[in-house]
């Protein structure tokens, strides 16, 4: 099984650690930090999406642009753009780019943000069965070879049809963790998207995803895991590094008047995460959960702690769970994803091909 690392590109220079010095959209930096991801060895990169932010479709086209073999994992919200247009949208940029798209569905978010965006479906299970559907039709038009029609309970569609096709099948990632995203999951994702859980967590998700994959007849598809690495040539440094990290997120929510989410407005995976947090500040062998529990869990901000050889030991104990893409973005994201490339990286793929080899296996 092959190992794919997927970085994070920002729309500007900001983090929980950081006050933003630039633009809200600051192509200069896009440019640069997408270089540095395709430099440091990352196979692509996720470009996000928020409510009140530069729409990803435009900046994903901007960093495939400066790039050459990097690709990206553009993050889309089922129920705002049709899935008729977004379908040829993701076809176009892949003509354009050949092959270096996938899409990233993120159903969730809090419910007091996605109605920013004129949500009306506050039932969760109702907008995974939105989010189906919207794969379905999706699906077709990037596929089907004659015009259809699609009577869903979200959406009607009489003759859908698209002339552009993707020269590469668009890699589909699907997150969640409700049983309703499961769900969605075993009937579309190629690959699911976890946040940074421990062993036992991952075991769980990743099971419950398979038998979802079986109930509608096909494969377990490939599992993603998303964490922050916090490294340093020493356990001792790399645990201070930690420490101030959240001396300085902490410091700048005090100076913002930052509140962490509600927890009615907390998603299924935020609130995974905080369990895991309540267990204590360090899970398994490096997990750090202090972050999430200082953040709401408001993204993926669990991290793994120590040299690059235990960070990497640690994702080798994720790949033997069945875990082949890791999702890694650093509190200061720029300079973290060259040291990531520099060591980390590397390392990580060099032990799980031993791993490998020691096992017979072949990569994929």
């Amino acid at each position: 099984m092959s190992v794919e690392f997927i970085g994070f590109i920002t729309n500007n220079d900001a983090s929980e650690t950081r006050v933003r010095s630039g633009p809200v959209l600051d192509p200069s930096y896009i440019e640069t930090v997408a270089k540095a991801h395709e430099l440091a060895g990352f196979d692509r990169a996720l470009l996000a999406f928020h409510s009140t932010s530069p729409d990803g479709l435009q900046v994903a086209q901007h960093a495939l642009g400066v790039t050459e073999k990097l690709k990206v994992m553009i993050a889309q919200r089922p129920g705002f753009t049709a899935p008729t247009v977004l379908a040829r949208q993701l076809a176009t940029i892949e003509n354009f780019h050949n092959g270096r798209v996938s899409l990233h569905v993120i159903t969730g978010g809090n419910a007091k943000e996605l109605r920013q965006d004129g949500n009306t479906l506050d039932d969760k299970d109702e907008r995974y069965a939105r989010t189906g559907e919207w794969l379905d039709i999706i699906k077709q038009e990037w596929t089907s070879e004659k015009p259809f029609d699609y009577n869903g309970k979200y959406y009607q569609v009489e003759g859908g049809f698209s002339q552009v096709k993707p020269i590469v099948p668009i890699h589909v990632f699907v997150g969640g963790a409700s049983d309703a995203a499961i769900d969605v999951s075993g009937k579309h994702a190629d690959t699911f998207a976890l946040w940074g859980e421990s062993y036992a967590q991952v075991r769980d998700v990743t099971g419950r995803v398979r038998a979802a994959a079986a109930k509608y007849g096909r494969p377990a598809p490939r599992f993603s895991l998303s964490v922050r690495p916090i490294i340093a040539d020493t356990e001792e440094k790399a645990w201070a590094k930690a420490d101030d990290i959240l001396a300085r997120a902490t410091a700048l929510q005090d100076k913002t008047g930052y509140r962490k989410p509600a927890d009615g407005h907390a998603t299924a995976g935020a609130k995974r995460l905080l369990a895991l947090a309540e267990q204590g500040t360090r899970i398994d062998k490096r997990l750090w959960t202090e972050m999430a529990a200082l953040t709401g869990a408001n993204s993926n901000t669990t991290a793994l702690v120590g040299t690059p050889e235990q960070v990497a030991e640690v994702f080798a104990d994720y790949y033997d769970l069945g875990v082949s893409h890791f999702l890694i973005r650093g509190f200061d994201p720029l300079i973290d994803a060259i040291d990531y490339g520099r060591e980390l990286i590397p390392r990580t793929r060099e032990l799980i091909a031993a791993r490998d080899a020691a096992k017979g296996v072949v990569a994929a």
